[in-house]
């Protein structure tokens, strides 16, 4: 056995087109540590919905070299088979380490295929990636980004000609041409031919992003912005500019890109502590509002001042701002499908009906939500907005910063605050409270035992609340194909239980209602929406041994 896995290293030792990770492995190797080299060699990194997302290092499971030149070239056996010989396949990265090599490798691949390449010209926001696709009328695209992930990972995001992330049963075909492929010698790889693209295309999709807002609103908020260390500031303070905003004032301890990002324990505006330098310097400034990026700025969080909230400022939810900009899109007559993932708040579907809009729920991830006929505005709980799908068929945390802003800056002009405009919606459609149980692993199969033992024995009530209905989603629905997860209906509230599609995490988004009859109610509707919530949030813990 051991002797194998030391045969399977020295293979993989002797076609790895890189130094670094060869150095690496032949370290292990000379070190005869069996235990690192077994996790390496325990397998490959998968391909799925998400692409490829894992650890940077050697090996078939991390993502290096070899594995993305693999990725490329099923990507471009894939491509062919479909008739697209000469097609174009755009290609876009973030500032992560390796990601510019693996941008050039999937290039290298693709010309090496009979395909066309052409690379952005330096790292910037996936989701200029995800407009250039339509923009330039290529045939796929692919975005080197480990998102909102720890330093140590990098991933590979594919998108084909419709400008959307792929789902089945392209993910599985691209998956089996991944494993079709043979030695690492037998890829072409030239060393030059590609294109780079200049910085026309994103002067292009800039000037897209001016089509989100309403000619002539005022534009008078004031906002302190991060990128997290990542790619957004550059693309978003031109933006804001264009717009005619404000300059924002930037966390300049964050506003360069930065792949070791030393000042997060995990690059998310979502994590704790990620916001601590933008609220200090919110209290320096005292602007309206915080907009935060993710490293690739497809995603947006947002906070505003609150004197209730210790220190002052409170970070809206996901779903929080996903309402604010639905209300903002109906104020201003906008026409069509609002959609969202099963995970979201239920109110985007009380507003959509209210409005006379079409609704739908969508599996989690914008390649569903990006799929939906007629999409007007799509989002997810998870800081994801779609406010152009005409544009960018995926999330965009920099559209979405400009119509948050817009929207502060017209509530502005009336004395109000986004807050304001959340209390409305809650005396309008009752106060929908959400929040999320989040079980991170180091063991998968403690996932796999959670949602067994919900499975085996779905629990009868939660919070006091009785269980209405129970549906296990990888069944499918009506209206969903199947999916890992669990959806609970109760009275007055609603549990949704997952693995993550991207990290090692068990996920369990709650929603609970609480009717308010006025004004005076709303504080003890909130108190009793955060107290239902703990008490689902508890119960379902211990529903699922975790």
């Amino acid at each position: 056995m051991q002797h194998d896995l030391i045969a399977q290293a020295r293979t993989w030792l002797a076609e790895d087109p890189d130094p670094e990770t060869r150095d690496e492995l032949a370290a292990l190797i000379e070190a005869g540590d069996t235990q690192e080299l077994a996790a390496r060699f325990a397998g490959t990194l998968q391909f799925g919905t998400a692409g490829l997302r894992g650890e940077l290092g050697a090996g078939p499971m991390r993502m290096n070299r070899s594995v993305v030149i693999r990725a490329a070239a099923g990507l471009a056996a894939y491509l062919k088979a479909q008739g697209e010989e000469g097609g174009l396949v755009v290609i876009g990265y973030d500032a992560r380490y390796k990601s510019a090599d693996f941008a050039r490798d999937t290039a290298a691949v693709m010309l090496g295929a009979g395909l066309r390449a052409a690379v952005l010209p330096r790292p910037l926001p996936t989701p200029v990636l995800a407009y250039a696709i339509r923009h330039l009328g290529a045939v796929a695209g692919v975005e080197v980004t480990a998102s909102h992930n720890p330093p140590r990972d990098n991933g590979y995001k594919v998108y084909l000609g419709d400008g959307s992330q792929i789902v089945p049963p392209a993910d599985g075909e691209i998956a089996a041409a991944i494993a079709a492929v043979g030695p690492l010698d037998g890829v072409a790889r030239p060393e030059d031919g590609w294109q780079t693209l200049g910085e026309e295309v994103l002067d292009a999709y800039l000037a897209r992003t001016d089509a989100v807002l309403t000619a002539a609103s005022p534009r008078t908020a004031l906002t302190v912005y991060t990128a997290m260390h990542g790619v957004g500031t550059s693309v978003l303070t031109a933006a804001f500019d264009r717009a005619g905003f404000p300059a924002p004032v930037l966390v300049t301890e964050q506003a360069e890109p930065d792949p070791d990002f030393p000042t997060v324990a995990f690059p998310n505006p979502e994590e704790p502590g990620a916001m601590d330098l933008a609220f200090a310097t919110a209290r320096r400034s005292a602007p309206d509002l915080i907009i935060a990026n993710d490293p690739d700025a497809d995603r947006c969080a947002v906070a505003v001042p609150d004197t209730a909230t210790e220190g002052g400022w409170r970070m809206l939810r996901g779903d929080e701002v996903g309402a604010l900009l639905a209300a903002h899109l109906v104020e201003r007559g906008a026409s069509g499908v609002f959609a969202e993932s099963i995970v979201s708040s239920s109110l985007l579907g009380r507003i959509a009906e209210k409005a006379g809009l079409g609704y739908e729920e969508t599996l989690t991830g914008f390649k569903w939500i990006a799929r939906v006929d007629g999409l007007r505005y799509g989002y997810e709980e998870a800081l994801g907005y779609c406010v152009d799908p005409e544009g960018v068929r995926d999330k965009d945390g920099i559209t979405a910063a400009l119509l948050v802003a817009e929207l502060a800056s017209v509530l502005k002009e009336q004395g109000r605050t986004l807050l304001d405009l959340l209390d409305d919606l809650a005396l309008t459609h009752g106060l929908h409270a959400t929040d999320q149980l989040s079980v991170r692993v180091e063991d998968l199969s403690v996932i796999a035992d959670a949602m067994a033992r919900l499975r085996e024995q779905p629990p009868a009530a939660l919070a006091g609340l009785a269980v209405t209905s129970a549906e296990d989603l990888s069944q499918g629905t009506d209206k969903l194909p199947p999916t890992d997860g669990l959806r609970y209906h109760l009275e007055g509230a609603r549990v949704i239980v997952r693995p993550s599609g991207t990290e090692p995490k068990l996920k369990c988004y709650l929603e609970v209602v609480v009717p308010v009859a006025d004004a005076a109610g709303l504080p003890a509707a909130r108190a009793r929406g955060a107290e239902l919530l703990a008490g689902i949030k508890r119960d379902l813990a211990a529903a699922a041994g975790i």
